[in-house]
């Protein structure tokens, strides 16, 4: 017979399990699962969907605390840092021109689960691209190299204007509704 062990024990043992783990764990198997079932492309599409309403709701919350019906470029920029460091990201602007912002980043929000799903990435690609896009018109984003795919850190491409560039690059566009 299995003896009970009382709860204020359970309690004690140590086991890496708090809010934070689990949903970077939930995120990356449904993100694994989607890749596995319907493919990379097909799951990149479903995260997309997501990741732009959620540049839509982090785009008002940002106009909103500002108190500005439009981001300014430099605004757009600070915002795009911003929101990375405040849920664990590390992004910093790497070069900047006239026509895109250059953006490295050190460590991601997703952390070690987001190494073999790339898919995670259109919520970094979705949300830059629709803030800019909302504020300045267009946005297109290249994600140069990714933490996902095992770089050491990312590199992510902004554009802002449709340029020879930004066309001629393999990214996302993102065009103001």
């Amino acid at each position: 017979m299995q003896s009970v062990i009382p709860l204020p024990t359970i309690r004690k043992v140590n086991i890496p399990l708090e809010r934070d783990l689990f949903l970077r764990t939930l995120l990356r198997e449904l993100a694994g699962t989607l890749q596995d079932v319907v493919g990379l492309d097909e799951a990149a599409g479903f995260i997309s969907l997501v990741g732009q309403r959620m540049g839509d709701q982090i785009n008002d919350t940002y106009k909103t605390a500002l108190h500005v019906p439009i981001l300014s470029r430099e605004q757009v920029r600070d915002v795009l840092v911003d929101l990375k460091r405040r849920i664990q990201g590390d992004f910093y602007v790497a070069e900047e021109a006239e026509d895109r912002i250059v953006l490295g980043n050190r460590a991601c929000p997703f952390a070690e689960m987001v190494v073999g799903r790339p898919a995670l990435c259109m919520m970094t690609s979705n949300v830059f691209g629709t803030i800019a896009a909302e504020n300045l018109g267009y946005g297109k984003v290249v994600l140069e190299r990714t933490i996902a795919e095992s770089h050491p850190e990312c590199r992510v491409v902004v554009f802002l204007k449709p340029s020879p560039d930004a066309v001629a690059a393999k990214g996302r566009e993102y065009f103001k509704s």
